[in-house]
């Protein structure tokens, strides 16, 4: 009788559960359409909202932390009953969370942290993503002059990536093996800003890099422009995301390695916290994290990321990120990696 009774329960629970999904809204403001993975993380957000069978609505703030304010109104005004926020800068967005917070709305960050009580942190180990960015900037050239191109002033994860570059480059800079010639934050990620601030750095020191450590796809394909307008080739740059193009260039031998964040794991994981804190639960496998720069706790999710470099190419072909065709175009098939075989 007891375990009819469980079950029962549970069914009655399960239908609740339906029936409040049903009736949720989830808000999400991008920052900026950008890069291209951005697009990857929209669709895997609304794939995975319909299979919960919760409804999405979203802004495109186009780069103006101005416009993400008003956008965060706009969704509030649409019925959104959870929040995901790609915020375009970390504090110009804190006023939107206090009228979220105000009507009881939860927010998540999505992949960019704002650190702000109550707000729940979703993203990839971007410290470890920046010692995977230097480990293989390190090994590819161990010794040498060193340009350090950062991420936005405007968004936490820049100083994440930077510490995670300096863990794995602070022997090597003691001992006097790599110096340090040249560091600039990229304002907005923008690639023609990288590339602007990477030909600056060339003219200061004659041309005299022998490596880059960029932050990000689009700030690494600003470098490679700049490298190879100066006709200097076999330079060791990094950057993230996986980008197709990025990936492509490291099929061609022009970028080291792209550390993968798999947006489609991401969008999904923060679809279903949507979900899952809109009803009011708790999302299960969090951890409480208090890491920022203001060391502020918060409930967090942290996914591992992959580097990819020419030796396991092989893996974002497997898990279909990326086509053959679009991979290897371009790349001798005598000389290319494996994967491109």
């Amino acid at each position: 009788m007891l375990n009819k009774t469980r079950v029962a329960a549970a069914l009655i629970l399960a239908g609740l559960s339906s029936l409040a999904t049903a009736q949720t809204v989830v808000g999400v403001s991008w920052s900026n359409f950008q890069e291209e993975r951005w697009k990857t993380d929209e669709k895997a957000v609304k794939e995975q909202l319909a299979k919960l069978g919760a409804s999405y609505v979203s802004a495109d703030a186009a780069g103006s932390p101005e416009k993400q304010l008003a956008d965060v109104d706009s969704l509030i005004a649409k019925g959104a009953k959870a929040l995901i926020i790609l915020a375009m800068d970390k504090d110009a967005i804190v006023p939107a969370l206090a009228k979220a917070r105000a009507r009881k709305i939860p927010v998540i960050a999505y992949d960019r942290l704002i650190e702000q009580p109550g707000v729940f942190y979703i993203t990839f180990d971007n410290r470890e993503v920046g010692r995977m960015q230097a480990r293989a900037v390190l090994a590819a050239k161990p010794k040498g002059n060193y340009v350090m191109i950062k991420g936005s002033p405007t968004d936490p994860n820049a100083d994440f990536l930077r510490a995670g570059q300096q863990d794995v480059l602070a022997d090597a800079l003691k001992r006097g093996d790599v110096r340090i010639v040249g560091e600039e934050y990229t304002d907005g990620w923008k690639p023609e800003v990288a590339q602007k601030n990477m030909e600056q750095i060339l003219t200061r020191n004659g041309n005299k890099v022998d490596a880059v450590v960029a932050s990000n796809d689009g700030t690494a394909g600003g470098v490679v422009a700049a490298l190879s307008a100066r006709g200097l080739k076999g330079v060791p740059v990094s950057g993230q995301d996986g980008d197709h193009a990025a990936l492509n260039r490291v099929a061609l031998g022009t970028q080291t390695v792209s550390v993968w964040k798999d947006a489609r794991d991401l969008g999904r994981q923060a679809a279903t916290a949507a979900v899952t804190l809109a009803a009011g639960k708790k999302v299960e496998g969090a951890q409480t994290w208090a890491e920022g720069e203001k060391k502020v706790p918060m409930q967090a999710i942290f996914l591992k990321a992959v580097p990819i470099t020419r030796d396991n190419l092989n893996v974002v072909l497997e898990a279909e990120h990326i086509g053959k065709e679009e991979l290897c175009r371009g790349v001798d098939k005598a000389t290319g990696p494996a994967a491109c075989k």
